[in-house]
């Protein structure tokens, strides 16, 4: 259960003006009536559940339980028909059917293990889109990992829980950083707190290192943006944002 509430509390504290820019950026570039959609790593499916109010044949597929249940609650509350998967990314084939356009967000790909894994789940995307159909995701830049996230902290505190956040930068990786969450819920019967901590890694690579990967699995980018596509590339941009599509 105290598992569930970190979830729970980890959805309610992420900024939820995030979830509709992502809905803007597919909606400028798929239509609703384009065809099925898969939102790869859908967590607690805030996204999938905008994208089916908005008239999306949306599916989401996540690892985590705990966000799949969350997921399912969202679609409840909100009446709209979300299928829902528990799955890894690296590994599709148990997926019936192909899609028009894959989704994932949320840097998702960052927390895969290294390139080559980056390169397997870009080829199970490449392996379950329509040909003609588009794939669209974001990853932080290693500007974010070297000189964004080093030092970064965060801390949440109410009556009965407290959240804390707090990120490093990784010497001897390559663009990667470390993410360690503190996740404390009181028990009003004793009293005291609980606590459950999680530590979550992300890696990212050069913008050549992306583009070398999506053609190696066999995907053609077709841009690459900052600022949710409403801006170029610059030195300073902290995720990139992906529009690639299955030509053949």
């Amino acid at each position: 259960m105290i598992y569930q509430s970190f979830a729970e509390l980890y959805d309610e504290l992420f900024d939820p003006a995030m979830y509709d820019q992502w809905l803007d950026f597919v909606a400028a570039r798929v239509a609703p009536t384009s065809g099925s959609l898969l939102d790869l790593a859908c967590g607690s499916g805030r996204l999938g559940v905008l994208l089916a109010k908005a008239g999306y044949d949306v599916s989401g597929l996540d690892l985590s339980e705990d966000m799949l249940a969350l997921a399912a609650k969202h679609a409840e509350e909100d009446h709209v028909i979300m299928p829902l998967i528990a799955g890894n990314m690296l590994d599709l084939s148990g997926l019936e059917s192909t899609f028009q356009t894959v989704t994932c967000f949320a840097d998702s790909f960052c927390y895969l293990t290294d390139l080559d894994e980056v390169t397997q789940a870009f080829t199970q995307v490449r392996d379950h889109l329509n040909v003609g159909g588009k794939f669209l995701f974001d990853v932080i830049t290693p500007h974010q990992t070297d000189d964004v996230y080093p030092g970064y902290m965060y801390n949440y505190v109410d009556d009965t829980r407290a959240f804390v956040w707090t990120s490093y930068g990784i010497e001897d990786e390559e663009h990667a950083a470390e993410h360690d969450l503190a996740f404390f819920t009181l028990n009003k019967e004793t009293g005291e707190y609980r606590k459950v901590t999680e530590l979550h890694h992300e890696r990212t690579y050069p913008l050549v290192d992306y583009q070398a990967a999506l053609k190696e699995a066999g995907l053609t980018v077709n841009r690459v943006s900052a600022d949710f596509g409403n801006s170029d590339v610059a030195t300073d941009t902290t995720r990139w944002f992906f529009e690639v599509t299955r030509e053949a």
